[in-house]
C-alpha cells in the first residue's frame, strides 16, 4: 500500500474563476474557493456545471487586484456539492504567492518545508 502524502489545507476565500478550453469554445465559471494548499484547491460546485472531467481546468485565484495564482489543474473528485483539483502545472510567480500564503497561514516553519520537500518530490 502507497502512502500518499496530504498537504496542509488552508481554508482561504479569493475571488476565484475556473476555466476550460479556449477561443469559442472556451467555458468559464467565477467560483467559490473553500480551502487551498501547495498541491490544490476545493471550490463549491458552480451550477450549472458543464466541466469535461477528462480535460484540464486553468485556476486564476486573485489574492489582490495585483497579485493572481494560475494554476494548471485535474478534476480529481465530484461530490456533496464541491470539486476537487490537483494542481498539474503552476508558473514560478505563483508558486512563489502561494508559497507565501501557506507561509502566514502555517504557524510552523519546519511544516512549510516539510510540504515544499514533499511537492517536489511528487
Amino acid at each position: 500500500m502507497s502512502e500518499r502524502r496530504r498537504f496542509v489545507r488552508i481554508e482561504f476565500h479569493a475571488r476565484t474563476e475556473l476555466s476550460q478550453g479556449e477561443g469559442a469554445e472556451k467555458l468559464t465559471w467565477p467560483v467559490e474557493l473553500l480551502d487551498l494548499s501547495l498541491k490544490g484547491l476545493l471550490i463549491k460546485k458552480p451550477e450549472p456545471w458543464l466541466g469535461n472531467p477528462a480535460e484540464t481546468f486553468v485556476a486564476d485565484i486573485h489574492l489582490s487586484n495585483e497579485v493572481e495564482v494560475r494554476m494548471e489543474v485535474r478534476l480529481t473528485h465530484d461530490d456533496h456539492g464541491h470539486l476537487g483539483f490537483v494542481c498539474e502545472h503552476i508558473d514560478l510567480d505563483s508558486i512563489a504567492h502561494l508559497r507565501r500564503l501557506v507561509e502566514l497561514n502555517l504557524a510552523d516553519q519546519a511544516e512549510l518545508e516539510r510540504e515544499l520537500a514533499a511537492l517536489i518530490h511528487i
